[in-house]
């Protein structure tokens, strides 16, 4: 199920110096923010959720996930060089879960590890505020990843469609329709960030039991359905 030169080879586009360029700036601008929060006003559990919440959980992940997912195999779809891929002897669901395994490392280096560096520095991981936005971070990384791969796998306008759900359907409607919330990525992460963190410092609008149920499910079936749509595109050879 995992391709060392299909993971290779989403390793080098994702890591080119244009989207590398644009992975380090939402990090760097998160460690810039908790710096400076913590040198003026100090160390504070209540801020540091708000910051952490607020910019690394709503905005940081689900952009560098849309990035990552997208990326990982839109542009060879986009410009036709996927049927150099598609031509080798390698099964098309291996090369998606080899793309989502490679989606999600990327996504979790370039989000967890700022996040769980901007916790410290904001208040020291006091009431295990670091750790639980860090695993936050982490589990929405994978569920991020598989849903924006399919995009990248089905539309030509992932990249847009993917800021649509997380900027739109996340951040706008998730703030102003409570039901809208069950359906995010980010609450079904934050779920799992409660459950780590101190009495009341990280909420949820869903249940534990629930938001595992529904990252595992949204995960497996993104991914299989990746695979599949995969499956159908056919070489000239193939027709």
């Amino acid at each position: 199920m995992y391709d060392p030169t299909v993971a290779r080879l989403t390793y080098r586009a994702l890591l080119g110096r244009r989207r590398a360029a644009i992975l380090f700036v939402l990090p760097a601008l998160l460690l810039l923010i908790a710096a400076a929060v913590r040198m003026f006003a100090g160390a504070d559990d209540q801020i540091a959720s708000n910051v952490l919440g607020g910019f690394a959980i709503a905005t940081m992940v689900p952009l560098i996930g849309v990035i990552a997912g997208t990326g990982a195999i839109g542009p060879e779809i986009d410009d036709g060089s996927i049927v150099y891929l598609l031509a080798k002897p390698v099964k098309r669901p291996t090369i998606i879960f080899t793309k989502l395994i490679v989606a999600i490392a990327v996504t979790m280096v370039f989000s967890a590890l700022p996040t769980l560096l901007a916790g410290l520095i904001l208040n020291g991981n006091g009431q295990q505020i670091a750790v639980a936005y860090t695993i936050a971070a982490l589990v929405a990384s994978i569920a991020y990843s598989a849903l924006f791969l399919l995009l990248g796998t089905v539309s030509r306008h992932a990249v847009v469609l993917g800021l649509v759900y997380a900027l739109v359907w996340e951040a706008l409607f998730g703030s102003m329709v409570a039901g809208a919330r069950t359906l995010s990525v980010q609450q079904w992460s934050l779920a799992v960030a409660q459950k780590v963190s101190g009495d009341g410092v990280v909420t949820s609008e869903v249940g534990l039991p629930l938001a595992t149920v529904l990252l595992v499910a949204v995960t497996a079936a993104a991914t299989w359905y990746a695979g599949q749509k995969l499956r159908a595109l056919k070489l000239a050879g193939e027709e």
